[in-house]
């Protein structure tokens, strides 16, 4: 990875782990597309491996607030959808695979900005749980489906429930794309060299998620995440 990759992977991390860490929503719709555009041999497991400090930081911090009924449906949907991710992602070449994050993206950012409200129930954990599995897995995006679910409840109770459910998911997804040859020991690497720019964009969350106005948030990240996706599809 060059020297100028690095620096804007950093920048990206750092941005996404704020953004995440203020509203709950945006590290992947964030970083995926940008480490697409860069080099799509990142995807999916540097965003997955990415991630995975940040949301123990984020859950640990907002754990009074965990809904843990919600969680345990969501959870189980993720895991038991996870298989068909790594099915999907054998299916599409490496050539291919920006073209499947920025569909995803698209997508996920379509129906993030047209849902209405509604109170979530054990159907809607297990889909979107499910949705999740597939999509995360595959692409590294996975965040709108549980967005979508808690879009309406405390921003507590969504920053910290998103958070637990991505911390299993991604280490199951990890352990599976591991086991079938499908992720390397270096893309582990470039995660771990952005440790102090995904620490630094959390660190900087704690200072204003109590404060930030969330709906502009996650407006801001959803169009970016737009932009982005058609960047990627049309293959700029």
């Amino acid at each position: 990875m060059s020297a100028e990759t690095l620096a804007v992977l950093a920048v990206t991390v750092a941005v996404a782990a704020f953004v995440q860490g203020s509203s709950g929503l945006g590290f992947a719709l964030i970083v995926a597309p940008v480490a697409g555009i860069l080099d799509p041999g990142l995807l999916p497991v540097f965003v997955l491996a990415s991630m995975i400090p940040l949301n123990v930081y984020v859950a640990w911090r907002e754990r009074a607030s965990l809904d843990l009924r919600g969680a345990g449906w969501i959870t189980g949907a993720r895991l038991a959808a996870t298989p068909a991710g790594l099915g999907l992602l054998w299916l599409v070449p490496e050539r291919s695979l920006g073209l499947l994050v920025g569909v995803a993206t698209v997508l996920a950012a379509v129906v993030s900005l047209a849902a209405p409200a509604f109170t979530p129930g054990r159907v809607a954990y297990v889909g979107a749980g499910a949705v999740t599995g597939l999509t995360e897995t595959a692409t590294g995006v996975g965040g709108p489906p549980l967005a979508l679910v808690y879009q309406h409840r405390p921003p507590a109770e969504l920053r910290s429930t998103v958070a637990a459910c991505f911390l299993i998911g991604e280490v199951a997804s990890l352990v599976l794309l591991f086991a079938a040859g499908k992720a390397q020991a270096t893309d582990l690497g470039h995660a771990a060299a952005l440790l102090p720019a995904i620490a630094a964009g959390a660190w900087l969350s704690r200072l204003v998620h109590h404060r930030l106005d969330a709906r502009r948030m996650r407006l801001f990240v959803l169009v970016f995440a737009l932009v982005s996706g058609c960047v990627l599809m049309l293959g700029l």
